[in-house]
């Protein structure tokens, strides 16, 4: 039954779909705006047909229904309840059915969103590409990625669950859907990049329709990326939360091109330049997303944390393929229209640091892009197996990442058009103190080394920038300076700050020892005591654990090496002493045999300052999303002229720098 609703409510799905992309093609053609109300309805076809789907996977999850093939390959009688719910994303059949539902999700928001301009042309347009996606995503369901396929369950058939570093910790429940809400999310400002595209409507009014849209997407996805970092580092064992796998590679360049699109975007908005940029940010992102699905799920890479070799590659590659070339042709089409009106005035203001941090967001994600499918080409031209490991993206990326700090201190405090060097020695004075304080304070506190010495000054630099334009915002507009687009995304740079310090620190000054101990042995590491108390043997419902009993400094921590039913090698789980200054990190790597006396443990132990602020940091940057996309005080017309002359007097800097600190940039 389980398999028989499921594949309905995929051919429901898919059917709507087809039908909505025809009906409103035929509307949009033929200019029938009843035809376009008709397209609407099946949207809430759409999500019915997905959610049909999700249902009948859960239930068949929760009864152990073993006669649907993907449950007989993830499910188990012993796996507890949250991870069999959280079992339906930990397969490639299972993560595209939640991928549709979200998908399916939006499309039915956008339909009820719009539900007053059902008729408009660029709406219709919009609607009928994420229509047009979800057919793409729904025949991989029915095709190479059915997850209701049906089993014949053999006699003595013994299910093995899910893979066991997916159900070794909870974030594994929250940190897939939250990640997909992130990555499907920018289905959205795709389709209307698209619909003005070819409705030719490529001014600035688009783009009003689809900012907040980008913004949420882009929260989940940057919340998503960090709980995803938290996870590696609490379960994997090796003590750390980024290792540029490729599969983390694919969540970073989306994350990356949406950053640099949502600061260049305000440059549009505000003086109708770089239309062709931000249409090809877009569209590079919404593509970015669908090369790392094909990354995450071909099996063209090996990770840990990608899903077995599949046949659905042809297919995303042949999608990815399509949504360049369309893409590319519609722009060269549309090439008159996205000329822009303005030009920047001057490279010392605020538009033309959004140019150069763009420049920079895009010379990261090329590093990053070229280090993740440069061995992809190598195997597929020569055969020949190449890889390119944490040295090159370390040294590639360290120095970008530095400038993108230093911009992100001067930007905040440049007005439009232009900035003379009075405004700006007023307006960085306290920003350059933060920074200078902060460098101090580190070199006081011993740190010692270029690179991290420079990051802690800049990470101050930028954190005074931010802290003082909210500050000025409260101080005019009480509660009210904490929300809007401007003061929100100071909150989120706040956040990058936090993030970026940590991984300096954590990164430049931890101290790693691999400890062979004998029971009552004690060793001090890093001015932390370590004593080996013995082991001991938990039968939990899903697994034994083999604890290591080690006190530190006086606490007793449990590391163990854990096996599941099936298992064919025992899971790491370490146990992190988190503090705010420090976290200490006790690994168990190998285990005494019990029979010879003389046989000690294997105990990995890494000590590393700040960690936690990395955390810290991605919750206010997820706090500092929630707070820019909440509405300000005052809206802006963002169909007004782009672009006016450039003051001419000199006099006049200060008052586009008092007006710059007094405007409200809201209507996100």
């Amino acid at each position: 039954m389980n398999s028989t609703l499921g594949t309905a409510g995929v051919v429901l799905g898919l059917a709507s779909s087809l039908f909505g992309v025809v009906t409103l093609a035929f509307g949009l053609v033929k200019r029938r705006p009843n035809l376009l109300l008709i397209g609407r309805t099946y949207a809430w076809m759409t999500l019915a047909g997905a959610g049909i789907a999700v249902i009948a996977m859960e239930r068949a999850l929760i009864t152990r229904d073993f006669t649907v093939k993907y449950v007989s390959e993830v499910g188990s009688h012993d796996t507890p309840a949250l991870f069999n719910i959280a079992a339906m994303w930990s397969s490639l059949e299972g993560s595209i059915l939640l991928w549709v539902l979200v998908l399916s999700g939006f499309t039915a928001l956008v339909a009820w969103h719009f539900r007053d301009r059902t008729t408009d042309p660029l709406v219709g347009w919009a609607q009928l590409t994420m229509f047009a996606v979800c057919v793409f995503f729904f025949a991989l369901l029915l095709f190479p990625a059915n997850p209701f396929e049906r089993f014949e369950v053999p006699p003595g058939f013994v299910p093995q669950g899910p893979n066991p570093l997916l159900q070794n910790h909870i974030l594994m429940a929250f940190h897939p859907p939250i990640l997909y809400v992130g990555y499907v999310g920018f289905t959205v400002p795709f389709a209307f990049a698209i619909a003005a595209l070819v409705t030719g409507r490529v001014g600035e009014g688009w783009l009003m329709e689809t900012r907040r849209w980008t913004l949420i997407a882009w929260g989940c996805l940057t919340f998503g990326v960090m709980l995803g970092a938290w996870w590696s580092y609490e379960v994997l064992g090796w003590g750390g939360y980024w290792a540029w796998d490729p599969v983390e590679n694919a969540s970073l360049l989306p994350w990356l091109t949406g950053t640099a699109y949502l600061h260049s975007v305000m440059v549009q908005e505000r003086r109708g330049m770089l239309r062709v940029w931000n249409l090809s940010l877009l569209c590079a992102t919404f593509s970015l997303t669908i090369l790392g699905t094909f990354l995450t799920r071909s099996g063209v890479t090996a990770s840990v944390h990608a899903f077995s070799e599949s046949g659905i590659g042809p297919w995303i590659l042949a999608f990815f393929g399509l949504i360049v070339a369309v893409t590319l042709a519609l722009i060269g089409w549309r090439g008159d229209r996205l000329r822009a009106p303005g030009q920047i005035d001057s490279p010392v203001s605020r538009e033309g640091a959004f140019l150069a941090n763009n420049v920079l967001f895009a010379a990261f994600a090329f590093v990053v892009l070229l280090g993740t499918v440069f061995p992809l080409l190598m195997e597929a031209i020569n055969g020949e197996q190449l890889s390119v490991g944490r040295p090159y993206f370390d040294r590639m990326t360290l120095p970008l990442g530095l400038a993108l700090l230093f911009m992100m201190a001067v930007a905040p405090v440049l007005p439009w058009r232009k900035a003379s060097g009075e405004l700006l020695s007023q307006r960085l004075y306290w920003p350059a103190w933060a920074g200078t304080a902060a460098l101090v304070v580190a070199v006081v506190l011993g740190a010692r080394g270029l690179a991290p010495l420079v990051a802690f000054g800049l990470g101050g630099f930028a954190a005074g920038a931010a802290v003082r334009q909210v500050v000025l915002a409260t101080r005019r507009q009480g509660w009210r300076g904490l929300v809007g687009r401007t003061n929100g995304g100071m909150i989120v740079h706040l956040g990058v700050v936090l993030v970026a310090v940590a991984i300096a620190a954590s990164s430049s000054y931890d101290t790693e020892r691999e400890l062979r101990m004998a029971e009552g042995e004690s060793v001090s590491v890093a001015g932390h005591t370590i004593e080996y108390q013995g082991m001991r043997r938990v039968q939990k419902s899903n697994k034994v654990a083999n604890q290591a009993l080690l006190s530190l400094d006086g606490q007793v921590h449990t590391p163990s090496l854990d096996e599941f039913p099936g298992g064919t090698a025992a899971i790491g789980t370490p146990s992190v002493e988190t503090g705010f200054t420090e976290d200490v990190y006790l690994s168990l790597v190998d285990l005494p045999n019990g029979t010879d006396p003389e046989d000690k443990v294997v105990v990995r132990v890494i000590v590393q300052p700040l960690v936690v602020w990395l955390w810290i940091g991605g919750m206010v940057m997820a706090l500092g999303t929630a707070l820019a996309a909440f509405p300000g005080r005052r809206r802006r017309d963002p169909l007004r002229p782009a672009s006016a002359p450039v003051p001419s007097t000199e006099a006049s800097d200060d008052d586009v720098a008092d007006a710059d600190d007094d405007r409200v940039e809201v209507g996100v």
